[in-house]
């Protein structure tokens, strides 16, 4: 499969519009440069272009101010502008800190919601489910309550390697264990667990998959040639955190489904506005797999943190396999964002120094059957809650049961809205949310 490498995307050879240069007694800022290269960039590619105000590009400090200003915001969450080696970083899997992510369970418990592998606490078995009781001393489950952001922070720190945490943990069995922790810099698992349940109706594959970036092929051909060897005949695909990232990776793993010679088959296509559109619109077909299932049906479990890669997938599938979804509706973004680096490429200075990313919405992303724009996100068949009281993986755990329930035919689950608490993760470890990042695309104004 031909891998879509992301400094690809931020090659524009290029540069985006012209300006004067500035008299003597001026200074012209990276800031402001990168503010007027956004604008000029918006007002060709942006999807909602024909709704941007005019606006004085000199009455905004900088890229970020300005594209609030110019933002479509009854529909775009999305569009943004970051630091270019933090997300350079994030979509490479590097992270920094303990790996731990944590939320209320409906008893005002906290618990671990997941843990990377890469986490000093990973081999101590500490797993999703296990109670935090307290952190360096403090009772944590008050500051979850009071939602209190700042205690939070400020109790685990800043994400830098070597500072180190003390957590008491309350395991399944009930014991009490105080674990020190030391943040380190690791390379994230997108593969947060793979199973083969074995269910009445034959072998089903279990895949939890948290998100779209570089590392994830080779996790996921991992991961399918273990259900392909074990001759799974059901698919469960896990994605209740997973929030996007790469489009070559989402195509990867909707053609792992299917059977190796789909590729003349559509998996989805792009559609840009009407400046560019006629150029740059594309259809993308299902690719050769290493361990395609060739199954048809597949039950997905989803929350609102299920967005853009995680529902090109879903939709991608629909026309061609039953699809099922257990858990929430989903987050509900059928658009994407090329990327671009700045400062631009020029014939001067054909490789920059990049500081900022940019990210607009350019695109919306449609099935073979010309579906998509779900807004408000797609549905659930059945709604499940999202037991953090259980691993990923248990049987037990209610979107899962209730996975296990469609593919039995039983779907027993309640019909009602799941209250979901936030999920709190370490300061400064996030990536980039809600990403569906297309090829590149050169644009001459």
């Amino acid at each position: 499969m031909k891998k879509i490498i992301l400094i690809s995307l931020l090659v524009i050879p290029v540069l985006f519009g012209c300006k004067k240069d500035p008299e003597p007694q001026d200074v012209y800022t990276l800031e402001e440069r990168a503010r007027d290269g956004l604008y000029d960039l918006m007002k060709y590619v942006y999807l909602w272009y024909n709704t941007m105000p005019t606006v004085k590009a000199s009455d905004f400090a900088g890229p970020e101010q300005i594209l609030e200003a110019l933002r479509y915001k009854p529909t775009d969450r999305w569009s943004f502008v970051t630091d270019y080696e933090s997300f350079m970083a994030s979509m490479q899997g590097s992270f920094v800190g303990h790996g731990i992510r944590m939320s209320l369970d409906p008893a005002n418990n906290v618990r671990v919601v997941s843990l990377y592998e890469g986490s000093d606490l990973w081999p101590k078995g500490v797993r999703r489910g296990w109670i935090v009781k307290e952190i360096n001393g403090t009772l944590i489950a008050p500051i979850f309550i009071s939602g209190n952001n700042t205690a939070y922070n400020d109790l685990m720190g800043p994400a830098t390697a070597g500072i180190t945490n003390t957590f008491k943990f309350v395991n399944p069995d009930g014991q009490e264990l105080t674990y020190s922790s030391t943040k380190a810099s690791f390379t994230i698992n997108s593969v947060t667990a793979s199973k083969i349940l074995d269910l009445p109706g034959g072998k089903t594959g279990y895949l939890c998959f948290e998100t779209f970036i570089e590392p994830s092929e080779q996790e996921l051909n991992e991961a399918f040639a273990n259900f392909k060897a074990n001759n799974v005949t059901d698919l469960i695909i896990d994605l209740r955190y997973n929030t996007g990232g790469y489009m070559d990776i989402a195509q990867q793993l909707s053609s792992l489904v299917l059977t190796w010679d789909d590729t003349t088959k559509v998996c989805y296509k792009l559609t840009y506005n009407s400046l560019v559109g006629p150029e740059w619109n594309e259809s993308y077909n299902f690719v050769r797999t290493e361990s395609p299932l060739g199954l048809d049906r597949v039950v997905f479990i989803t929350t609102r943190s299920s967005a853009s890669a995680s529902e090109v997938v879903i939709n991608s599938l629909k026309p061609y396999v039953d699809v099922k979804i257990v858990g929430d509706t989903t987050h509900g973004k059928p658009a994407g964002m090329n990327i671009w680096g700045f400062p631009f490429p020029s014939q001067s200075d054909p490789n920059p120094d990049y500081e900022y990313v940019f990210a607009p919405i350019t695109f919306e992303y449609l099935n073979s059957m010309n579906e998509g724009r779900f807004y408000e996100g797609m549905v659930p068949d059945v709604r499940a809650a999202d037991d953090i009281t259980h691993d990923f993986g248990d049987p037990q755990e209610a979107s899962l049961s209730a996975a296990i329930g469609v593919l039995n035919g039983t779907k027993s689950a309640t019909a009602l809205p799941v209250k979901r608490n936030p999920v709190w993760s370490e300061e400064g470890s996030q990536l980039p949310t809600e990403l569906f990042l297309g090829p590149p695309q050169q644009f001459r104004k």
